[in-house]
């Protein structure tokens, strides 16, 4: 059902020897959502996709995804629970030697033993889907950066996962690249059924494509809600992140002594 929750995250602490990074966080994600997580750089975004996957492991608290808790998973359920997510990287991460075609049939030789007639159907049918079924023979070099992006989006969606994740996918795109997957994102989360996160910088491309919105500051759940509710929030760091404001809680000047006594400072020493 889409109402079933598919991802639960509780009281979840993460250090980095002794520098925290995430304090207390707590989120519910359902089947079928498309979820944004925003935040200031270094605020811990890309560091939950990690204890999601499983590559790092919750100082206390836990993240339990379709029931299991990830960080008490062996190695080969760990494995097989990742065998059920997809991932987008920030710049694609395509193989560079293997042709279109080739990188989004890699995890469908690799996981399955499907036969090659059926492998190229579906591999047509993934890049059917994002729009370059005519350009399976490419090579990586010979794609656009949005093009690319969209075969990596391809890719990840081979094995048909549960849950995506998208750790910023509008970086480096034009403005018509971008547009288009935010729009295939959407659709595909919807036609998939699929859980979906997307870590991201652009305010205006996720509020408009998304159905629920996490802002972390500080390491913490700064403020959540649904499109319109972030957009009318009233706490200081969201209104700033959300309206592109300079100055704020995250201020425009780095820590500094008055600027005047840095010029009399010059002055004396001259």
């Amino acid at each position: 059902m889409a109402s079933e929750t598919l991802i639960e995250i509780n009281d979840l602490n993460f250090s980095y020897d002794t520098r925290t990074i995430l304090k207390g966080v707590n989120m519910t994600m359902r089947r079928g959502q498309l979820i944004a997580i925003m935040g200031g750089s270094g605020s811990g975004k890309t560091t939950l996709l990690k204890l999601i996957g499983g590559a790092v492991r919750p100082s206390s608290g836990y993240v339990k995804v379709s029931g299991q808790v990830i960080h008490e998973l062996n190695r080969d359920a760990l494995f097989k629970m990742r065998r059920k997510m997809g991932m987008l990287f920030q710049f694609g991460a395509l193989f560079t030697d293997l042709s279109v075609f080739d990188n989004v049939a890699f995890q469908m030789r690799e996981h399955t033993d499907l036969p090659e007639s059926m492998i190229r159907d579906l591999v047509l049918m993934k890049l059917h889907a994002v729009g370059l079924r005519g350009a399976h023979q490419l090579m990586p070099a010979e794609l656009s950066g949005g093009m690319a992006r969209r075969v990596a989006l391809a890719r990840s969606i081979a094995l048909d996962p549960m849950l995506m994740m998208f750790d910023e996918p509008f970086t480096g795109l034009d403005p018509i690249s971008l547009s288009v997957i935010g729009g295939l994102i959407r659709r595909l989360t919807d036609a998939l059924g699929m859980t979906s996160i997307i870590v991201t910088h652009d305010v205006q491309e996720s509020l408009s494509i998304v159905d629920y919105v996490y802002f972390i500051a500080d390491g913490v759940i700064a403020a959540h809600g649904t499109p319109d509710d972030v957009k009318e929030s009233e706490a200081p760091f969201v209104h700033q992140f959300v309206h592109g404001e300079i100055d704020g809680p995250v201020p425009f000047h780095y820590p500094a002594q008055a600027y005047l006594q840095d010029l009399n400072l010059e002055k004396a020493l001259a």
